[in-house]
């Protein structure tokens, strides 16, 4: 379990973002003159046999350039980083985003590898992580209130993602609207979303049990990746009779690709097809760099069966565990398209750039998820980050959560 009663940034981020820089940027001589090897590799084989001399030496002048490339780069990289400010950057949001970008890239890495950058799935107010302990909870919420509303970003995002465009965010709308505590969580989107899923469980187990005042009922929000955090989190409490599962009343998603979104399959074919050729194969394996959590998106994976002890390299991926809709609860999605038409060639094409409208409700040509009509919305000429802020979104999300559903509470209760 994450002790979440300890989060807390560390002053290192700075130092660890320039080490990571010039750590990238090491990176480039060697992709660059593994494509160069490949490009000559062939060049030399058209020839024949003649040129295996020049080739040899060839070879041997290039490959010597290009680590010095490299080893200069580290070694400049190791003094820059000793002489930047130990400070953290990752509690404003410029410094939130450039952080919450990386983890959503190799962020999983980032874990692995005990980097400072690695962000530990945390509530957050004003940036800064809150201790999930009775005196943490009860001064960063002075005015706790028995409903909780919790906000999960999407991939690559953080809590201040909320804030697009400028305008009140939906949780301050909410706490005014409703009479409600929103919640602001921040992770690591990197991580598997399965993984992400048992830190939520975890955390609200936690925060449940030390909230100020006794919780009355949860709603869960998420944009993005975060509608299936949500939903894996729900998944895995409700199989182990957490107590925090049975308060919560509302799960809703905006553009979450509950079928995989398509970016992420075009990648992952992508990768496929350029390893299959030396000079294309660098870049191939750039490509299969990316992160556990991107992975996932690929069909919308929830559970750890879906990767665990399979090949993430896997032209064709098994088929993903089919995770039931939490009992009880309110299921809510919006989906967007570019177009203010849901079923012209572009929308359906496009969708909102990043999720298709089959995926975001849960109904694609082979799969379907338990949502009912009156529970969409859908949201036209908008992109998947204008969900984030959106007054369309808040007038329908007000809505849907002020009514209660009358709820049988799983097992245990």
């Amino acid at each position: 379990m994450v002790v979440h009663g300890s989060v807390s940034s560390s002053p290192g981020e700075s130092r660890a973002l320039a080490r990571l820089t010039f750590e990238e940027l090491g990176r480039g001589p060697g992709g660059i003159w593994a494509i160069h090897r490949g490009i000559a590799e062939r060049a030399f084989r058209a020839v024949g046999p003649g040129a295996r001399v020049v080739q040899v030496t060839h070879d041997a002048i290039a490959g010597a350039v290009y680590d010095s490339l490299r080893g200069a780069t580290s070694l400049v990289g190791r003094g820059v980083a000793a002489g930047v400010p130990a400070r953290v950057i990752s509690t404003t949001p410029g410094g939130s985003a450039v952080v919450g970008a990386i983890n959503g890239l190799i962020g999983d890495v980032l874990e692995r590898e005990g980097s400072e950058l690695h962000q530990p799935m945390a509530v957050r107010v004003g940036g800064e992580p809150v201790a999930i302990t009775p005196d943490g909870l009860a001064g960063a919420f002075p005015h706790a209130r028995p409903r909780l509303v919790v906000f999960l970003h999407g991939l690559m995002e953080t809590e201040f993602s909320w804030r697009l465009g400028g305008g009140e965010p939906y949780g301050d709308r909410l706490a005014r609207d409703l009479e409600c505590t929103p919640l602001y969580v921040r992770y690591n989107s990197g991580r598997h979303i399965s993984e992400n899923g048992r830190s939520l469980d975890d955390l609200m187990e936690d925060l449940v049990a030390n909230w100020p005042v006794e919780v009355s009922e949860i709603a869960l929000v998420g944009h993005s990746m975060g509608g299936l955090v949500a939903r894996s989190a729900c998944h895995q409490a409700y199989g182990d009779e957490a107590v925090w599962v049975r308060r919560v009343r509302h799960v809703v998603s905006l553009g979450s690709p509950h079928m995989g979104a398509p970016l992420a399959q075009a990648v992952h074919w992508a990768s496929a097809g350029l390893h299959m050729l030396p000079e294309t194969r660098p870049l191939s394996s750039f490509l299969r760099r990316r992160s556990s959590g991107i992975r996932d998106l690929r069909q919308g994976s929830l559970v750890d069966e879906d990767w665990d002890g399979r090949e993430p390299a896997a032209l064709r991926a098994a088929a993903c565990a089919e995770v039931p809709l939490l009992e009880g609860a309110t299921h809510c999605f919006v989906t967007a398209t570019l177009t203010s038409d849901p079923a012209h060639p572009l929308g359906r094409l496009i969708g909102d750039m990043l999720v298709l409208v089959p995926s975001g409700s849960g109904r694609s040509r082979t799969r379907r998820l338990g949502f009912k009509d009156e529970d969409g919305l859908h949201v036209g000429g908008a992109t998947h980050f204008a969900l984030l802020n959106h007054p369309k979104v808040y007038e329908r999300l007000l809505a849907w959560l002020s009514v209660t559903p009358r709820r049988q509470l799983p097992r245990g209760a």
